[in-house]
């Protein structure tokens, strides 16, 4: 027993078994194997290694992006008279960040203050107090609803609401916008980047743009791409759209900053690309635009008032995509192995040609497997054992 136990060990420890290999001579087998191997090493070369770099590691980005804008304009409307608009007047949020909005147009409401008046036709109209539920508010209503059904002109009555008085009547949108040439106004916008992995990081205001450089560059996408101030104008013409109608009832257009490194080589080749897209369908005339409202509160006499801006405008939204990737063994290691598991693709569809398809499949199928079948295994038994001396056929039998 020790033996045949040394002998299993033994044979587990110091022996070597490999498959068998049948070489067949066939020139379209041959022919397909060879062009299979070939356009998974070309897949693998040029895919996988050199266009998604199979050999880096990759790590994504943490961002942060804040807006300045520069432009001044000036409007003459009766409600308001001549009036200068600048930064602090036509952008929301002041502050700016990574979404802003730049008024184009407007409708304004003066003289506003708390008290009770007739709702807007808009609202609903009414015949008597029974159809105003005091102490409610219609979903497109100004204010509460006192319970009273009061005249809002000669030809129409509406209920009395408690809220900002005048409700806002005029809904004409201004043609042409009263800020067309908010065109013209410039963005600056700052975006920091850091890859943690790596420990990069990056801001689009790179080492060749110096102060004096920022004052007069303007971004073009061929001429200066990398310069981070924009023209309004061109930002939304490069979105494919047209200013002039965008600015008219407001919309929407989204800038994406995309950070693409391949920090094997030096950092300063770290760069970022700027593209422009229209977020806004036209074709959809279902509340059109983008508008808001806000207001601007002062007070006279002890009472309080405020004048009532409806804002039409372009929303700005920046967007930051980023990706890194560094030489790493790991990855690289992985990726040699995945392709040469690819290679066997071509095995199996060569075996597949050549044992079902072609005209001598039988004959291939008896040079590549052996068959054991059992009755073949007992003949064989039987042959052997009559090959033996007496004394081991009598071992054999015990």
């Amino acid at each position: 027993m020790g033996h045949k136990c040394a002998e299993q060990i033994s044979s587990f420890l110091f022996e070597y078994d490999t498959p068998r290999m049948v070489l067949v001579r066939n020139k379209k087998v041959g022919l397909t194997f060879r062009l299979i191997q070939l356009v998974v090493l070309a897949y693998i070369i040029g895919w996988v290694f050199l266009y998604e770099k199979g050999y880096q590691s990759r790590d994504g980005t943490i961002s942060s992006v804040s807006v300045k804008l520069k432009g001044l304009t000036l409007t003459n409307v009766s409600e308001m008279g001549p009036y200068i608009w600048d930064v602090a007047d036509y952008v929301f949020p002041p502050q700016g960040d990574s979404s802003f909005v730049v008024m184009t147009n407007f409708i304004i409401t003066r003289g506003q203050k708390q008290g009770t008046c007739p709702e807007h036709p808009e609202t609903g109209v009414c015949d008597n107090d029974s159809q105003c539920t005091g102490g409610t508010y219609h979903r497109q209503g100004q204010g509460i609803m006192t319970g009273k059904c009061v005249n809002f002109s000669s030809m129409q009555k509406t209920c009395e609401m408690f809220g900002w008085c005048p409700v806002e009547i005029d809904d004409e949108v201004p043609e042409p916008p009263l800020l067309l040439a908010a065109e013209n106004f410039t963005v600056l916008i700052k975006n920091s980047i850091t890859f943690p992995r790596f420990k990069v990081s990056r801001r689009n205001l790179i080492e060749n743009i110096t102060k004096t450089s920022l004052k007069k560059c303007t971004y073009h996408r061929v001429k200066d791409p990398l310069c981070p101030v924009f023209k309004l104008g061109n930002i939304v013409k490069d979105s494919g759209q047209n200013f002039s109608k965008l600015a008219y009832q407001g919309g929407i257009v989204g800038i994406t900053i995309s950070w693409d490194c391949d920090l094997d080589w030096p950092v300063r080749y770290c760069v970022p690309v700027y593209e422009f897209h229209g977020l806004y369908d036209e074709s959809n005339n279902i509340s059109t635009g983008f508008n808001f409202r806000y207001a601007k509160y002062y007070r006279e006499n002890g009472t309080d008032f405020r004048t009532l801006y409806k804002v039409f405008g372009i929303r700005f939204d920046v967007l930051v995509n980023g990706k890194a990737g560094k030489f790493d063994i790991i990855p690289t290691m992985t990726t040699i192995g995945s392709g040469i598991g690819i290679f066997g693709v071509a095995s199996v569809l060569c075996d597949l040609l050549l044992l079902h398809f072609l005209p001598r499949r039988n004959y291939y199928k008896q040079k590549k497997f052996k068959y054991a079948e059992q009755d073949s295994f007992k003949a064989e038994k039987s042959s052997n054992s009559s090959n033996l001396p007496e004394k081991e056929k009598d071992l054999q039998l015990n």
